[in-house]
C-alpha cells in the first residue's frame, strides 16, 4: 500500500503487525520545485474523484462503516458496469436516473 508522507510513523508498524500489510511512504524529495506529480498519488487521487460522483458519497450521510463501504462498493460496481457497457465516461451522473 502506498501513503502521504503524513502518514509516516506508528502506521508503517501497525500496518505490518496488524494487518500483515506492507505501507510504503511516498514523499516528496526537498530538491523539487514547483508542482511534481508523486509516484502512486494519481491513482488515490482519481479513484477518490470517481467516487465522488455518486451524490451519497459526497458528503457523510453513512453513520455505519459497514453501510459506507456497501455504497463505495454500489459506486464503483456502477462505474464498471458502465465501462463494460461501452458507455461513455460521464455521459449520465450517478446521482440522478438515466433519461430515456
Amino acid at each position: 500500500m502506498w501513503a502521504d508522507g503524513g502518514y509516516a510513523g506508528r502506521l508503517v508498524d501497525c500496518a505490518a503487525e496488524k494487518y500483515r500489510l506492507t505501507l510504503e511512504i511516498v514523499r516528496r524529495s526537498d530538491d523539487m520545485t514547483g508542482f511534481v506529480v508523486l509516484p502512486r498519488r494519481w491513482v488515490v487521487e482519481r479513484t477518490l474523484s470517481w467516487l465522488m460522483r455518486s451524490r451519497r458519497l459526497v458528503r457523510d450521510y453513512e453513520t455505519s462503516p459497514a453501510m459506507h463501504e456497501a455504497m463505495v462498493l454500489w459506486s464503483m460496481t456502477m462505474l464498471m458496469s458502465g465501462r463494460l457497457a461501452g458507455r461513455r465516461p460521464g455521459a449520465f451522473s450517478l446521482a440522478t436516473p438515466r433519461a430515456r
